[in-house]
């Protein structure tokens, strides 16, 4: 699945339901709520460098290969190891508190995290 190119945030679904199960800072939370997050994917078949550009400057970036252990960084800001694999088309990824996947539907992003039951959606579309 090609998951390359550059997706602005679109629309997100129980957003202060999971922040409050991961124990999300309440700065954190108000810099996240409705936050016009950029998500840019380079794919280069199984190594991925995935960046999200947050409003004021802020960025994340997590590079990782599939099927092999990689450093990686929440958005709390957490750093952690983690190995990201490809299930049915998803990449998924288990977080310290929370199961995150991402695929591509209908030519958008689409991410899911789920901690303790609590389901957190968010879609991104496609901008470049």
């Amino acid at each position: 699945m090609a998951f390359a190119g550059k997706y602005e945030f679109e629309a997100d679904e129980n957003y202060d339901a999971f922040v409050q199960k991961i124990g999300l800072p309440s700065d954190k939370v108000e810099m996240g709520r409705n936050c016009k997050i950029v998500t840019e994917v380079v794919q280069n078949g199984n190594d991925f460098t995935w960046t999200q550009h947050f409003p004021g400057g802020r960025t994340t970036t997590n590079t990782f290969t599939v099927g092999k252990e990689a450093d990686m960084e929440t958005f709390g800001g957490k750093k952690f190891q983690a190995t990201v694999k490809m299930e049915d088309g998803k990449l998924v990824a288990e977080f310290p508190n929370y199961r995150h996947t991402a695929e591509i539907c209908g030519g958008k992003l689409v991410e899911i995290s789920t901690s303790s039951g609590v389901v957190y959606k968010r879609t991104s579309k496609k901008i470049a």
